[in-house]
């Protein structure tokens, strides 16, 4: 009760989520992204494209944010899926508390969950290549090796110098083909 109590107060003291077109630095950002001639300024144009996406964060998102990632790093899933679940109130239209939570809902078992997140942060954001990598890793968990080969595949035309992609993009290939490819 004293949860939806503070929710209510933090839906009335902030500015809905702005709407509309992403800005024009970042499609520069996710563009420069493609290019990085390596990991080092992939990683530079990487930290960038994460601050446009928070920009336009309130502080009370800000905050319910890093108390999410803080209980998914303590391993509290369900104390994480209030604190995403509340962003996701302030913010439906920003892509970061979708994939808080559905992070938080796979630890906790519940992938049915988890995947519906994971799509609503690629229908927000179709270049999001972080909910990619995550898919591929649970489409592999699953089994699915062929699923997770495609996803991979996809997180790497977004993001062609993600550490290791090649390698992994390799192996996923021989598992979802078999061992001659």
């Amino acid at each position: 009760m004293r949860f939806l109590a503070v929710l209510l107060v933090l839906v009335l003291a902030c500015p809905v989520w702005g709407q509309g077109r992403p800005p024009a630095e970042l499609d520069q950002a996710f563009e420069a992204l493609r290019h990085a001639p390596d990991e080092q300024g992939a990683g530079l144009v990487e930290q960038r494209i994460r601050q446009l996406l928070a920009a336009r964060f309130t502080p009370s998102l800000t905050l319910l944010m890093a108390r999410g990632q803080r209980n998914l790093a303590a391993n509290l899933p369900g104390e994480a899926l209030e604190d995403f679940d509340a962003a996701i109130i302030l913010a439906p239209e920003a892509v970061d508390p979708w994939f808080g939570r559905a992070l938080a809902a796979h630890r906790a078992g519940d992938s049915p969950s988890a995947l519906r997140d994971l799509q609503q942060v690629l229908r927000l954001e179709p270049r999001h290549w972080a909910a990619l990598q995550q898919l591929s890793l649970w489409q592999e968990a699953a089994g699915d090796t062929a699923g997770a080969w495609r996803s991979f595949e996809a997180a790497l035309v977004i993001h062609p110098r993600l550490r290791g992609g090649e390698a992994r993009l390799r192996e996923l290939r021989r598992k979802a083909l078999g061992d001659d490819a």
